[in-house]
């Protein structure tokens, strides 16, 4: 195949299966605040010291250091908004309402130093094949402009109903998909044999709760099925490298390229239309939202 080697029947049935889980936890999660403490602080205090020293230690395909910054960031991101949606008076702090685009910029600037790292590389590196190339440079350059186009955090707001979810009508759907691509093609350049799961089924759990099941809410989604997926491979890294539902990548320099491609060009696009609007408006997306005159912006903020 053209991104990965051929897929089995039962690794296609066991994508959805880490979909759905995934989405479920999500859910769970949302229920209230004590069992998000329970999955966010609890569970990976206890598994940091009994587990990851085992599973995660060196040589294992997530014993490098951008898997156990990703676990622990993800995880202060979960915390982060939790203690937002929870604690009077944070959701109207504007210093509070920094932490979620900076998290969220950390995260994919991690993401970025980890491709421009293996633009060189050719091999296994930290227990995974990693074949660098012009991709990298590509996928960085489109990670950059994804930080550079996030807008409107100071409109973020908590939901009234029982979930208190932490909404951002300014994060509308064209940026959750030019974030996917970009993050798909990071996972395909770095870690390309967990891509399959990591990548693809992974995104997928919360671009579907940010489309149908809660809109406004995708980075609340995004972080917390993250941390559930980074736990999930940090305690049994073995599903993703090699149990019977693994899938690699077919490591096809086209297909590094086209997907790399695809990334830059879907967050030029966004660039593209943020700068447009800018100049339409005379908004300042430093200081003021900037797509309020959308109706998928307007669906959001009505709940405010």
């Amino acid at each position: 195949m053209f991104l990965f080697e051929p897929i089995p029947w039962y690794s296609i049935l066991m994508w959805f299966v880490v979909l759905g889980g995934l989405i479920l936890l999500n859910e769970l999660a949302r229920l209230n605040k004590w069992v998000s403490l329970a999955l966010f602080l609890v569970l990976p205090a206890v598994l940091t010291v009994t587990v990851w020293t085992r599973t995660a230690s060196h040589g294992s395909s997530v014993s490098s250091w951008f898997h156990w910054a990703k676990v622990y960031s993800a995880l202060a991101g979960s915390l982060g908004f939790l203690a937002i949606r929870n604690i009077k008076g944070w959701a109207n702090n504007r210093y509070a309402l920094l932490f979620p685009p900076l998290i969220l910029a950390i995260n994919i600037m991690e993401a970025v130093v980890r491709d421009f790292q293996s633009f060189g590389a050719n091999g296994i590196v930290d227990g995974t094949f990693i074949l660098g190339g012009p991709w990298n440079i590509m996928n960085g350059v489109a990670g950059i402009l994804n930080i550079i186009t996030i807008t409107g955090w100071m409109g973020i707001f908590i939901g009234k109903d029982s979930k208190k979810d932490m909404l951002w009508p300014d994060m509308l759907w064209f940026w959750i998909i030019a974030y996917d691509l970009w993050n798909f093609a990071y996972v395909y350049n770095c870690v390309g044999d967990h891509a399959y799961y990591a990548g693809a089924a992974l995104l997928v759990s919360c671009t579907i709760p940010a489309f149908i099941i809660k809109r406004g809410a995708w980075l609340q989604h995004r972080a917390q099925t993250l941390a559930f997926w980074m736990m999930f491979v940090m305690t049994f890294p073995s599903f993703v490298d090699t149990s019977i539902f693994a899938v690699k990548s077919s490591h096809n320099p086209v297909a590094l390229f086209v997907v790399s491609a695809l990334a830059l060009a879907s967050n030029l696009g966004v660039l593209g239309y943020e700068i447009y609007t800018i100049r339409k408006t005379r908004r300042n997306p430093l200081k003021e939202e900037l797509y309020t005159d959308l109706p998928a912006y307007r669906q959001v903020a009505a709940l405010r």
